[in-house]
């Protein structure tokens, strides 16, 4: 896999190294084996689909929540940056790697009592997925887990998720 994420360096900020999933998703095996894996945190021991829903970060995060969640059977919701969904919201503001950022969900995407599995690119310093569980819950959803393609295991976002149960692919 790692031949397929690249490192490009000071992107979007100076400092920052930008991991670049394109050509991963691009590559049909190596992204079906991604997408597999991931839908695999979403089910138990004897293979039954537990969650209710998918959820997906803004932007990266759509493009293999999507597709987990049309394996899994379920729905997929989006989670966007703020302005960009058309009706009533529930919103949280956070800070991530390299700045600051606000991000929606509409109210009624998320049913109270619905398990939903998160799934993003990256776990860096585990703001998005923060802010995401908290948007969850404000919807009465019930976060089951976070699933990564990759975590930066030199930044805190394992502490700044606390209790909830993370799977990364790889972690770097």
């Amino acid at each position: 896999m790692s031949r397929l994420v690249l490192d490009v360096a000071d992107y979007p900020t100076p400092g920052v190294m930008f991991k670049d999933i394109t050509p991963l998703l691009a590559d049909h095996a190596g992204f079906s084996a991604v997408i597999d894996a991931l839908a695999d945190e979403a089910r138990d021991e004897a293979g039954t689909v537990i969650v209710d829903k998918v959820v997906g970060m803004e932007a990266r995060g759509f493009m293999l929540a999507a597709p987990v969640a049309l394996a899994l059977g379920v729905g997929f919701v989006p989670i966007r940056k703020a302005g960009k969904l058309p009706r009533a919201t529930h919103a949280v503001s956070y800070s991530l790697e390299y700045g600051e950022a606000t991000l929606e969900v509409h109210r009624d995407a998320i049913a109270p009592g619905e398990r939903v599995l998160l799934i993003d690119d990256v776990l860096a310093t585990g703001g998005t997925a923060a802010a995401t569980r908290e948007l969850v819950e404000a919807c009465g959803g019930t976060c089951v887990g976070v699933a990564v393609l990759l975590e930066l295991s030199f930044l805190p976002g394992r502490a700044t998720i606390g209790d909830l149960p993370l799977s990364a692919i790889a972690s770097v």
